[in-house]
């Protein structure tokens, strides 16, 4: 298990979760959102290949 800040939330996720592991599990939309994983933008190309560790900081925004 790893454990990663998500929107200001710790959250316990295992190890090997993805960012789009984390977009299903929480069920975002994908194409509304935007990612910002430890003070970078990610781009929607590398949610899938991204592996999050332990204490990543990692915010959604969902625009409306």
């Amino acid at each position: 298990m790893a454990k990663i800040q998500l929107n200001g939330k710790k959250v316990s996720i295992r190890t090997n979760f993805s960012v789009k592991d984390l977009i299903k599990k929480y069920r975002f939309r994908e194409k509304r959102i935007a990612i910002e994983l430890n003070g970078t933008i990610l781009p929607k190309q590398y949610y899938v290949k991204k592996k999050l560790k332990n204490n990543d900081k990692v915010e959604i925004v969902e625009f409306i």
